[in-house]
């Protein structure tokens, strides 16, 4: 075997790890609106204040909640903000109670507690600014139900959207869409393994029409198991899901390497409707983890999905342009083969870590 290549090959596989990531950060809250107090029911990673988890369990008991109530009340009312227009806010920090927002992760990774603000009169113009994010980690996020009134509204908090303002009825349909749009562009852009098939799917070259087809396969078909799944409709284990999103990248890397270019594309658009099924069921881990409350399902799917859409475009848009820029540079071809060639052992790679490793 050439020698370069088994060079390029271990260069490859050296650097795997690196390119692999999870969903990290995930946190919920349940804020309940009333006249001069809110109450936030908060679940959040407790890496943020692990210096106080004493019996390194991965979750804040109530004693230790209660031996530190002033250093963590301090912490939260830095970094989870609530301003009126017309009055201040005092904080009590209290011990999160059994029933705590389920947000589908580790109960050894998150505790919960419980922030009672309580102002001098009824707020107005209530704005929340939510501070907890783990540094470094882009895809951060915390759901938050809105309880007043009698109404239920969600909003997403990420560390590009971190406030929200709330009239005196109930946060804007608008403010939510924007934040579920903004999650489902997130997501994708730090996706590495759904933009690794789609610029996979590329490689083959072909013109605008070509293009368009096979786009609009993976959307159709994503957006079909991305609904089924976020309703409870369907269900596949994360493993299965998660290994067959590698495979798909691996597969269409392989017959961009092996198979004849003509017949690969010809029926391409086919191919990618098939796996776009699997890459649905990754979009819809995230909402499905965020048990957001059914009332609101309906909007945060529309939002979600909206934003995957707009975020798959524009990288998608700036492959395009990229190598129709390069389209009679002599080396393109090789450029072609290389990342192909690079898709494939990362899918191998990712195929083996998620159906046999993780």
């Amino acid at each position: 075997m050439n020698r370069s290549f088994l060079k390029y090959c271990f260069f490859v596989c050296f650097f795997l790890p690196f390119a692999y990531a999870h969903w990290a950060d995930l946190a919920a809250a349940e804020i309940t609106v009333e006249e001069q107090t809110v109450a936030v029911t908060l679940t959040f990673p407790t890496g943020l204040l692990s210096q106080y988890d004493e019996d390194k369990s991965g979750r804040l008991s109530t004693n230790e909640i209660e031996n530190h109530s002033s250093e963590l009340e301090a912490f939260f009312a830095k970094n989870l903000e609530l301003r009126a227009a017309n009055s201040e806010a005092s904080l009590k920090l209290e011990p999160g109670s059994p029933d705590s927002p389920d947000i589908g992760m580790n109960p050894g990774s998150h505790s919960t507690v419980r922030l009672v603000y309580t102002f001098s009169e009824n707020p107005t113009n209530l704005t929340i600014t939510y501070k907890l994010f783990i540094p470094g980690v882009s895809t951060a996020s915390c759901l938050a139900t809105l309880l007043q009134n009698g109404k239920t509204q969600t909003f997403v908090f990420t560390p590009e959207n971190p406030t929200l303002t709330l009239t005196p009825a109930i946060t804007p349909f608008w403010q939510t869409l924007k934040s579920f749009v903004l999650l489902g562009t997130e997501h994708i852009w730090t996706g590495y393994d759904h933009i690794l098939f789609l610029l996979t799917l590329l490689m083959l070259g072909g013109g605008l029409g070509y293009l368009l087809k096979v786009v609009s396969a993976f959307t159709l078909a994503h957006s079909v198991t991305l609904s089924l799944a976020v309703f409870g409709l369907i269900s596949l284990p994360g493993r299965l899901v998660e290994s067959g999103i590698a495979l798909s990248i691996a597969y269409v890397a392989a017959e961009n390497l092996l198979r004849n270019q003509e017949r690969a594309a010809r029926w391409r658009w086919l191919l990618t409707f098939g796996f776009g099924l699997i890459h649905g069921l990754g979009f819809a881990g995230i909402l499905q983890k965020m048990a957001i409350p059914r009332e609101n399902l309906g909007l945060a799917l529309l939002s979600f999905n909206l934003g995957v859409e707009l975020g798959q475009l524009v990288i998608v848009a700036l492959a395009f342009m990229v190598f129709f820029l390069l389209n009679h540079w002599r080396f393109v071809g090789k450029l072609r083969w290389a990342i192909s060639a690079t898709a494939f052992l990362i899918g191998l790679f990712w195929f083996v870590e998620r159906a046999f490793v993780i």
